[in-house]
C-alpha cells in the first residue's frame, strides 16, 4: 500500500491521508473511535470509488492510525477539527461524507459547522453524543469518580486492549452534543444500522431519525448486522447508499 501524505493543521496536528482525483462530488470517509483509514469499510469504498472514477479521501484523526499524537490526548472536538481541516484543505466543493460510528457524529458536526461543503451524508451505526449517552449515562458511580478524580477510566474492549477514556473527552463531548437542539439536514441522508449492534443500539438510530430535520432522510436497518457492518452484504449496502446519495446530491 502506498505511503500516506501528511497535512499540518492550524491546531498543530499532523494528519495522515490518502486521496485520489475523480468526479465530483467527492466522497470522504470518516472512521470510528480508535479505528483507522486502513479498515475494511474505508478500503472497500476506495476500491469502489476507483472503479467508478469518483474522487475519494480517507484519513486518520490525530492519535489514530498513522497520524501523529496520542489517542488519550484527543477528544471529539479535536477530531472534528481534524475532519474539517482535511475537507477544507484537500477537497474542492461539496462532498458526500461517509461516517462510521463516531465518524457519524463527526459528519453531523461538519454538516452543522460547514454546510456549504457537505453534499450529502451516509452514516453507519452513527453514534452522536456517545460520550454522554453511551458512556457517562451507563457508567457506575465508581467509574465516574475515577474519570473525574483520576482523569481517566479504562473500559474493556472486545477489539483489543482496554480503551482509556479521559475526563477531557467526557467534558469536551458535552460541548458537542447534537441531540439536544434542532439539527437541520437539507441534503440527502442515508443512515445504516445493524439490528445486532452491541455498541450502538437501534434506539440510537431511531432517536437520530426522529431528531434530524430534512426532506430526504432515510434509515435502513440490516437484520443481524453487528457494529463492524463489514461483511459482503453490509459493504454492498454501504455502496448502494453512497450511490443513491450521489444521485440526489
Amino acid at each position: 500500500m502506498d505511503e500516506p501524505q501528511f497535512l499540518d493543521t492550524a491546531q498543530g496536528r499532523r494528519l495522515a491521508w490518502h486521496r485520489f482525483s475523480g468526479r465530483d462530488p467527492g466522497v470522504v470517509f470518516l472512521g470510528g473511535l480508535r479505528s483507522d483509514m486502513t479498515g475494511t469499510k474505508a478500503i472497500h469504498l476506495e476500491d469502489w470509488a476507483r472503479r467508478s472514477g469518483r474522487a475519494f479521501l480517507r484519513f486518520d484523526y490525530s492519535g489514530h492510525g498513522q497520524s501523529d499524537g496520542d489517542f488519550t490526548d484527543g477528544c471529539i472536538g479535536d477530531w472534528a477539527e481534524d475532519a474539517a481541516a482535511v475537507v477544507s484543505a484537500l477537497t474542492e466543493g461539496p462532498q458526500v461524507l461517509v461516517g462510521s460510528s463516531m465518524g457519524g457524529w463527526i459528519s453531523l458536526l461538519l454538516a452543522r459547522r460547514m454546510p456549504d461543503r457537505v453534499a450529502g451524508l451516509v452514516t453507519i451505526a452513527a453514534a452522536p453524543d456517545f460520550t454522554e449517552d453511551g458512556m457517562w449515562a451507563d457508567w457506575s458511580e465508581q467509574q465516574r469518580r475515577a474519570c473525574m478524580e483520576d482523569g481517566q477510566v479504562a473500559l474493556p474492549s472486545e477489539y483489543g486492549a482496554p480503551m482509556i477514556i479521559t475526563r477531557r473527552m467526557i467534558e469536551d463531548g458535552r460541548a458537542h452534543l447534537l441531540l439536544r437542539a434542532p439539527l437541520a439536514l437539507p441534503v440527502p441522508v442515508r443512515m445504516l444500522q445493524g439490528t445486532a449492534d452491541a455498541d450502538v443500539p437501534m434506539a440510537v438510530a431511531l432517536r437520530l431519525l426522529e431528531h434530524v430535520q430534512g426532506d430526504d432522510i432515510r434509515l435502513e436497518l440490516v437484520k443481524g448486522a453487528d457494529h463492524r457492518f463489514s461483511d459482503p452484504g453490509c459493504l454492498a449496502t454501504i455502496t448502494r447508499a453512497v450511490e443513491e446519495v450521489l444521485m440526489r446530491a
